[in-house]
């Protein structure tokens, strides 16, 4: 059980915006100490939200933290890593002073830097497919209602992980990204044929700055509408491809998503380079906004 009263606090705080109902919601539970999985996933469902983060454990200045989806639980959520870490900060979860956090997740231990309201979330270790043959990228493309002319020739297309495997597919123009309109079955069936989570589109919107759309139907999430995962492996999808120049040490980049849903918002996108020019990490980072908090009620056991 969670309690022995099964009384559940939780806070909705949406991500990557300063305006409550902007940017990307997720429901937060900062004590699930004792929960199991299935009462978790129990709770995220009774929450209606599609995605939720719990708190498991904390030490100091680490907290071990589960991230779950509609259908089940994942690695890990961008938006929500970010609105935790910024929470836990506005309601005084943290001692005094502290900039810098851990949050251990079933994958790995990530780090957050906290500094000026805004919270920089360490992404998991980027990991690499082959990218798919263009026939499957033309698939995709004309099962969202267009056709290759979108595609654009320039910039890098493939499958990305940092949490959740990824497809991205470079589109000419951000009014093109807007102007898709996918069906959804069938673009749950190739993405599971493909074995990928998301599709990210994405497009140029000026100097390292891009705006984006995700669609994640085999996550039970038709839409997602500012991402924090896949825009971290875009980021490293671009470094790898050389789009953004590695000399530089630190790369900087923007991508706007969520105006086609009414729920603008913005991710920075940090990458970090070795002397060689190797990927050393990446970050992925914004602010976040409390929307409402209530108790998720349950009469007798939560099984």
């Amino acid at each position: 059980m969670a309690s022995t009263s099964h009384r559940i606090p939780y806070l909705l705080v949406d991500a990557f915006t300063e305006t409550p109902g902007g940017g990307n919601r997720v429901a937060l539970v900062l004590d699930a100490r004792g929960m199991s999985t299935e009462e978790m996933q129990r709770v995220t469902a009774r929450l209606g939200q599609p995605q939720a983060a719990f708190v498991t454990d904390w030490d100091g200045s680490g907290f071990g933290v589960r991230f779950f989806a509609a259908n089940g639980e994942v690695e890990f959520s961008g938006h929500a890593a970010v609105a935790l870490a910024l929470t836990l900060a506005t309601e005084g979860k943290l001692s005094a002073g502290i900039k810098k956090l851990y949050l251990r997740t079933i994958g790995e231990a990530l780090m957050v830097e906290l500094e000026g309201g805004r919270a920089l979330v360490q992404s998991p270790v980027p990991r690499f497919r082959d990218p798919p043959s263009w026939k499957v990228l033309q698939e995709f493309i004309e099962v969202m209602g267009a056709d290759e002319r979108y595609l654009h020739r320039g910039l890098p297309y493939g499958i990305t992980f940092t949490g959740l495997w990824t497809l991205f597919m470079p589109v000419v123009a951000p009014g093109l990204v807007d102007g898709l309109e996918p069906d959804m079955e069938k673009l749950t069936e190739l993405s599971e044929k493909l074995e990928v989570a998301t599709v990210h589109v994405y497009a140029p919107y000026g100097p390292r700055h891009f705006y984006a759309r995700t669609f994640a139907p085999a996550l039970g999430i038709p839409e997602d509408p500012v991402t924090g995962s896949p825009n971290a492996a875009l980021g490293a999808l671009l470094a790898r491809a050389g789009v953004v120049p590695r000399w530089e040490g630190l790369v900087r980049l923007t991508v706007t998503q969520g105006h086609r849903m009414g729920g603008p918002g913005q991710v920075e996108v940090r990458v970090e380079y070795g002397p060689a020019g190797n990927i050393l990490g990446v970050f992925i980072g914004g602010t976040a906004v409390v929307a409402a908090n209530g108790v998720v009620e349950f009469g007798g056991s939560l099984n």
